[in-house]
């Protein structure tokens, strides 16, 4: 099966046709870094499988498992049933069996659907067993909003699931997090949830030829800079390097951290910022009440308090359910604009 943004090759774990040659960094795009990742992943393990609504015959919901179908059969990668309860309890009895199972569930507002198998099974076995539990699943889902989805289908609750003890929670933002996450998250012995912002699919970048398994334990300075520290992760992303990039024609270097794992989260990375530009500005999609930017604003409050010289700027989505409307949608959501205005206002 071909299609628009599909890998073609020879079976499972070939590159794709047209590949450059070795030692040549190849541009790709977020999605197509996400079913390389996948293709490795079914390719290397027989326990591994994919599973979820429409991943196999249709594709995946956003085109990711484009193709897998045809390379690896039905009982690798399996079109369930629309019941999110269902088929994530079955990844957590196929984890607890041997597998190695990846669950995907379309979009994140369908996780609420299973939210009983995530936090009160998944999240808790390995505990509750004493360590002779482990559940080591895969959940991916599409976050975010800027697709005009409307309210139901624009949710940014990856905080959510920060929140939950047990959890291992991923927001992959560059094609080479999206390609190199995957193999030591279904090494993990917990749970881990990847959330993959739905702006990023089509977005591409250059993947190293020499790139492998990434830590996910820390997070990522992509922009070194002096007098403002830039923290966000997933889709926002983009957006503050676009607002460092603004800030930069004013003379106002800003350094930009990339957050990449959600729980437990790297405070050290976000710290040592801290320390060098003495000033932050928080960008997150979710909502600013309750939002994972408040529990970064707070460990810098307690840890790095006498390092500021201005207070901790929040850039979040509007108090709203996200509006349907494009104008509406881009006005409830962080912009860079937004992220700029904030970073001048901390540096006065």
């Amino acid at each position: 099966m071909t299609g628009p943004g599909t890998l073609t090759g020879g079976g499972p774990g070939a590159p794709p046709s047209g590949t450059p040659p070795s030692g040549t960094p190849r541009t790709v795009t977020y999605r197509e870094a996400l079913r390389e990742a996948l293709r490795e992943a079914l390719a290397a393990d027989d326990r591994v499988f994919l599973m979820g609504e429409d991943v196999g015959e249709y594709g995946g919901g956003f085109g990711v498992s484009l193709g897998l179908l045809e390379e690896f059969g039905p009982e690798r990668v399996r079109d369930t049933p629309l019941s999110e309860s269902a088929f994530t309890g079955a990844g957590i009895g196929a984890a607890l069996g041997g597998m190695r199972p990846i669950v995907e569930i379309m979009t994140v507002n369908f996780s609420m659907l299973a939210l009983d198998q995530i936090l009160n099974n998944a999240a808790t076995l390995l505990h509750m067993s004493g360590g002779q539990c482990p559940v080591p699943l895969v959940i991916r889902m599409t976050t975010g909003a800027g697709r005009q989805l409307a309210a139901q289908h624009s949710h940014s609750l990856e905080n959510w699931y920060a929140h939950i003890p047990g959890l291992r929670v991923l927001a992959p933002a560059t094609v080479e997090d999206a390609r190199h996450m995957l193999a030591p998250a279904l090494a993990d012995p917990d749970p881990v949830l990847i959330f993959e912002h739905g702006s990023l699919y089509n977005a591409s970048g250059e993947l190293a030829p020499d790139a492998g398994p990434v830590g996910l334990d820390r997070a990522a300075v992509r922009r070194e800079g002096r007098d403002v520290t830039l923290v966000t992760h997933g889709g926002c992303l983009p957006k503050a390097l676009e607002a460092a990039d603004a800030l930069a024609a004013d003379g106002i270097s800003a350094e930009v951290v990339d957050l990449r794992t959600l729980r437990p989260l790297d405070d050290a990375t976000v710290m040592e910022s801290v320390a060098r530009t003495h000033r932050v500005v928080l960008v997150d999609e979710g909502w600013r009440s309750g939002s994972l930017a408040a529990e970064v604003a707070a460990r810098i409050g307690e840890q790095a308090f006498y390092e500021l010289d201005a207070p901790v700027e929040r850039v979040c989505s509007a108090e709203v359910p996200v509006p349907y409307a494009h104008h509406l949608e881009q006005a409830a959501l962080p912009q860079a604009a937004d992220v700029v205005a904030a970073a001048r206002r901390t540096v006065g």
